[in-house]
């Protein structure tokens, strides 16, 4: 399915969704920091240069160079660009038009992990059967109460050669609270 994006609004299975939604704006900068103008080596992303309200190599195309100062003009127009991109890709791994609310914590979870990995996701499996609370509940917690997209990669190898995870309680907060925002949008 093609995803069209148009005036501000973008068309998911059929249906018209806000594109870039104000919420979806504050959320991101609520995760991913307001007023990041100075590329900075993210540290849970081994180093991957971040600026803005998270732009990185995966989401745009422009150059991003650590210690590179941008306007806040240069934030805007590339965030603008770059959500527009995720929401594009993303909706068209819907199979079902999902709430906007739901929509919206799909793209800052694809913002955080990618496109590919929330497509691939249980939660999106779910969105999929439309069970869309089962599909909240899963950006944040595995269906045996586990937390899900919580850990980093800490470089090293367990003795299986498998890579060894961390962790980390920050990205806990964030899925819950795309989940959250999530159940916003789904009816009881």
């Amino acid at each position: 399915m093609k995803a069209k994006l148009a005036a501000g609004v973008i068309i998911v299975a059929g249906a018209t969704l806000v594109a870039a939604s104000t919420q979806l704006q504050d959320f991101l900068g609520r995760w991913e920091g307001e007023g990041q103008n100075v590329v900075y080596a993210d540290k849970l992303a081994h180093g991957l240069p971040t600026v803005c309200r998270g732009i990185t190599r995966h989401v745009t195309s422009t150059p991003i160079v650590v210690g590179e100062r941008w306007s806040d003009e240069k934030c805007a127009r590339e965030e603008a660009a770059a959500i527009a991109k995720v929401q594009r890709s993303l909706a068209t791994c819907f199979r079902y038009p999902p709430p906007q609310e739901v929509f919206d914590a799909a793209t800052s979870h694809a913002w955080n992990n990618g496109v590919v990995a929330t497509c691939n996701s249980a939660a999106m499996r779910a969105w999929n059967a439309e069970q869309w609370a089962l599909g909240c509940r899963r950006l944040a917690l595995s269906d045996d109460d586990r937390p899900v997209w919580s850990f980093v990669r800490t470089g090293r190898t367990l003795p299986n050669g498998s890579p060894e995870y961390k962790f980390v309680q920050g990205l806990a907060n964030r899925r819950q609270a795309e989940r959250g925002w999530c159940m916003a949008g789904v009816r009881p």
